[in-house]
């Protein structure tokens, strides 16, 4: 991902700002969230919103090094981004896809039913960060950039929005997980994903420090993309909460979009610049820890 920033051709002065869709989109969320009972940590927004804020700090503080640092070595960097692959598969597995086909079976009455909801979901999941992947402008390591053409942005931008593509369906995730009110799976899986988030946001200012950006403008971007997280949990407790055939499905719509993520953009990373054996035992070490932890807070 240095690499990736390296290209002083690509060098522009960090702005922030948004237009009025941005804005709108935000108000929108909010009363979303408050009219779900979002500021009460009794309910599942409140639960969700406050997980998702425990990720997106997670973030903030991963990227607070890069103040000091400048650099990384590239292996590291794979290390570390194998170890969130780890994590987030799973978190997948353990956290959304067994309680999705266990919630699935009890409400449809038989096992097969239940794995086929959470399968459609998962699908649909994956099919959505496709979509995504064609809408929203944004640019990758190795491919460039996706999305519409004809909207112009600055790079840092299109890097910001590239990292809240796959923070949005883990922020879709801890939504769906305490959209049941069930702790022992809401919790496990914010914690996971808060775990990963760490690394991800110092990999992410750093980057971004390689190619002459303050390093105070590097941590507010860098932190500026947890905050797509709470907004998947908005968007993950709204869509599931208070039917029950939408949970198990929505627990396989998170799965699957996070599946995505680190087949098409995390593992492909960590592979490109010759780390990939670093890289895997970093992704080994990740999943390990997710499934302890879902063991202890499960």
């Amino acid at each position: 991902m240095q690499d990736y920033f390296a290209d002083p051709r690509h060098a522009a002065t960090l702005k922030f700002g948004g237009g009025g869709l941005v804005v709108a989109l935000l108000v929108g969320m909010v009363w979303m969230a408050l009219a779900q009972g979002g500021t009460r940590l009794d309910t599942p927004m409140g639960m969700a919103l406050a997980g998702s804020g425990v990720a997106a700090l997670a973030t903030a503080l991963g990227a607070l090094p890069a103040l000091f640092m400048r650099r990384i070595s590239a292996r590291l960097e794979d290390v570390m981004l194998g170890f969130g692959a780890g994590v987030m598969v799973a978190a997948a597995c353990f956290s959304l896809i067994l309680p999705g086909v266990s919630a699935g079976t009890e409400l449809y009455g038989n096992k097969p039913a239940g794995a086929l909801i959470v399968v459609v979901g998962f699908v649909a999941g994956a099919l959505f960060l496709l979509l995504a992947d064609k809408a929203v402008p944004h640019e990758h390591a190795q491919s460039g950039r996706h999305g519409p053409d004809w909207i112009a942005l600055r790079r840092v931008w299109l890097m910001v929005f590239a990292i809240a593509l796959h923070n949005f369906p883990e922020g879709m995730a801890i939504g769906v997980g305490f959209s049941d009110g069930d702790l022992s799976v809401g919790i496990p899986l914010a914690a996971a994903i808060a775990i990963q988030d760490i690394p991800e946001g110092l990999v992410v200012a750093v980057a971004l420090r390689t190619v002459a950006y303050a390093p105070w403008q590097a941590v507010g971007a860098a932190a500026l993309t947890g905050l797509a997280e709470p907004l998947g949990a908005i968007v993950g407790v709204a869509l599931t909460s208070g039917f029950a055939p939408l949970y198990p499905a929505g627990l396989g719509f998170a799965a699957g979009a996070m599946i995505w993520v680190v087949s098409h953009e995390i593992i492909p990373e960590t592979h490109r610049k010759g780390h990939e054996q670093a890289a895997t035992l970093g992704l080994i070490g990740g999943f390990a820890v997710m499934m302890m932890l879902d063991t202890a807070l499960g």
